[in-house]
This record gives structure tokens, sequence and C-alpha cells, in this order.
């Protein structure tokens, strides 16, 4: 690291660890909050984005049954969270294992298994974490819990999952060693002290707005690394945690993975500003576009969703009489749009006959459609719900 390059700073400080050709530079982040002059541009920015946030929270409180539109949320959320990490694999890959069935016919060559064990841990340590909101704080034994669930039983399950690291970490080229790593985080004394400080703060009082203190938390956090492995996706999922502790969201459907996987340059470039010159403002303007977009983002789906949900109950009742397991099989869809008959007959607790019977309802009506022509095994997809949470990697053809 080049200690040159963060002389101008005003979020912290470089430190000297060790001499001679062990020694390396190390940046310590200041304790939160920086001193701040919001400009107007920044202001203005704010106002939009509470704006959006605010209309994305009035629709979740519009809900009858928020688990049809959240659970479609926090998958998507993870598959492209996971991508920022350089998994592979898609929603179709998701719901394909959770189905129990990963590797499909008819589609590309399946990712590693791994890959997508990943993007199972990340749903399970978001909906941890939602669960445990109810009974602990954001707090750094929350972090720590949700990082356990997070690598456990994956490539990162070496990186003492659960445990903050008790080792130094870099970031730099792959194969770049200490010296050379473009940045380094605080070593452990200084990264413990930076942890309590960075909690106290989350608890504290102080003059900014909201969305601006979940920016300097989301930036402290990524500063401080305090894992060695899994911080990016841990930080992801606090943004989500502290929009709800806070009021700011009825329900959790913002996510900012999309925004930063599709902005990486530009998310890591502002990170780094602020560490070497101080530039809070590039990087408040920054996260600000995220909610916003990603806000009208989920209210755009969410409508979607729901509209389709209502074409549904038409389609299924305009022309016969369906039974209410039908309506109900089809409501469910929006948590899981792949599924199986025996899925089917777990839901609906009914006989294989009269779960297949249920099923090729749905097929009649265009609503389900089967993914392979083989029995064994046949999955079945709610092609339209896909499209509108989005998905990759599969043709119309398919």
């Amino acid at each position: 690291m080049k200690p040159e390059l963060f002389q101008t700073s005003s979020a912290g400080e470089v430190i000297k660890i060790g001499t001679g050709e062990v020694g390396y530079w190390a940046f310590v982040p200041n304790p939160l909050p920086p001193k701040l002059d919001l400009s107007r541009a920044l202001i203005k920015k704010l106002s939009t984005a509470d704006h959006a946030l605010g209309e994305l929270s009035g629709l979740g409180r519009m809900l009858t049954n928020p688990d049809l539109l959240v659970l479609p949320f926090t998958r998507r959320e993870a598959v492209l969270s996971s991508r920022i990490e350089g998994t592979q694999a898609t929603i179709y890959d998701l719901y394909a294992y959770e189905a129990g069935q990963l590797y499909l016919p008819g589609l590309t060559p399946g990712v590693p298994l791994d890959d997508v064990k990943e993007v199972v841990n990340y749903v399970k340590a978001l909906e941890y974490g939602l669960a445990a909101l109810q009974r602990l704080p954001i707090s750094l034994r929350l972090i720590r819990e949700i990082h356990a669930q997070l690598m456990s039983g994956v490539r990162g399950d070496k990186a003492t999952p659960g445990e903050f690291r008790r080792t130094q970490n870099w970031i730099g080229r792959p194969g770049c060693t200490l010296r050379e790593a473009d940045f380094v985080p605080p070593p452990i004394p200084q990264m413990l002290e930076a942890l309590n400080q960075w909690e106290k703060y989350i608890h504290q009082e102080d003059d900014n707005p909201a969305l601006i203190r979940l920016a300097l938390i989301h930036y402290q956090f990524e500063a401080i690394h305090p894992f060695l492995d899994g911080n990016g996706r841990v930080g992801r999922l606090l943004n989500t945690f502290l929009l709800i502790t806070w009021g700011l969201l009825s329900h959790p459907l913002l996510y900012l993975s999309a925004y930063f996987q599709e902005h990486r340059t530009d998310y890591y470039e502002l990170l780094r500003g602020v560490s070497e010159r101080g530039d809070w403002e590039n990087w408040l303007l920054f996260f600000l576009d995220g909610i916003i977009t990603q806000a009208n983002d989920a209210i755009s789906r969410a409508k979607q969703l729901q509209d389709l949900q209502v074409v549904w109950r038409q389609r299924l009742t305009e022309r016969v009489r369906v039974s209410a397991l039908t309506i109900r099989l089809a409501d469910h869809l929006f948590a899981n749009p792949i599924t199986s008959i025996p899925q089917v007959q777990n839901v609906l607790q009914l006989s294989y006959p009269g779960a297949k019977r249920i099923v090729g309802k749905l097929i009649e009506f265009d609503i389900l459609r089967p993914m392979n022509e083989s029995n064994y095994k046949k999955l079945y997809m709610a092609t339209e719900i896909l499209k509108i949470i989005g998905y990759v990697n599969m043709s119309e053809d398919n």
C-alpha cells in the first residue's frame, strides 16, 4: 500500500507495522461521524432517496401477504450479492437446488455446486438476520452470527466462520503480497477498537440524516474489513437490516447489490476515494443514487408481481370455477416459482395424483410449464414470475 496516497484523507490515517522486509502500511479509519458539509446537490439527492424509500415502504405496508413478494426479492438479492464475489449461480440454479434438482435438463451446463451453496447460505444468512432482529440489536454479536451462517460449509469455511480475523488481511490483485496490496485494513488491535466505535455509532444519535448515516456505516465496515472472507456480503446484508431496524422499510424489499454489481468499478473506486482523500461527497451521492435506483426498481417489480397475482386469479376463475387449492398453489408460486409434484404434495398436503391434477390445471391455464420431458424428477416453472424478478442464462425456447 502506498502511504503517500492517503496523506490528504480526513477519513483515517496510515500506520507503519513492522520494519524492514516484513514492514507494511495499514489504514486505520477515524471514528464516525466525519465532519460533513452537505452540498445542495447532496441535499437534493437525499430528498429524492427519502421519497423513493418512503414509497417502497408504503407499498410494503399495503401487502396482504408480504412473503409473496419478500421471498422472491431475497432470493434475487442472494444471487446478485454472491455474484459480486465471483459466483456464477443464477436464480434458476437456486430455485432448482431448493426443488431438489440442481442440474436441470435443457439448461446451460451446470455451475459448480459450491457456487450454488454459497447463494443458498446467503439466503440462510439473510433470513437468519431478519429473524434475529426480533431478539438482538445490530451488534458485533449479530454480525458474527450472520457471518457464521454465510460461510459455514462452503469455500469460506476455512476463513473462521463467525469469528473476527486474527491475522492481517489485504485487498489487491490476485497473488499480490501484503506489501504490494492496494489497501490494507487495520491490524488486529486497531481493528477491534474500530469495531467497538463502529457499533457505538450505530446506536448513538447525531445530526446526520438516516440515509447519510447508513452510507457512513457501510463505508466504515468495508474499511475495517473484520473478516478473512465474506466482508462484502455481510456489509450488503447490514444495509437492509439497518433500514428495517430504523423503521425506514416496512419489509425487506430493498437491496443494493444489483446497483453495486452494475457499477462495480465506481463502487470500489469511491470507497477508496474516501480512504485516500476523504472524498465523502461523491461516495454519498453514489450511495444515495443506489437507494433511488433500487427503490424504484423494487417498486416496479413489486407492482408487476401484484398485478400478475390479480391476472392469474382472474384467469383461474373467469371461465370455470377452480378449487381453492389451485388458487393456493398459484399464490405459492410467487415464493417458489420452480416446483415439483412432490413439493406440491407437501405444500397442499395432497396425494401424488391430487397434486399432479392441480399442477396439470395450472399448466392448462398457462401459469406453469414443464421444464423437461422426463417424468422422473420433472420440474415445473412459472415463467412470468421469473421474468419479473430477473433471470439469466435461459432462453424462451428451453
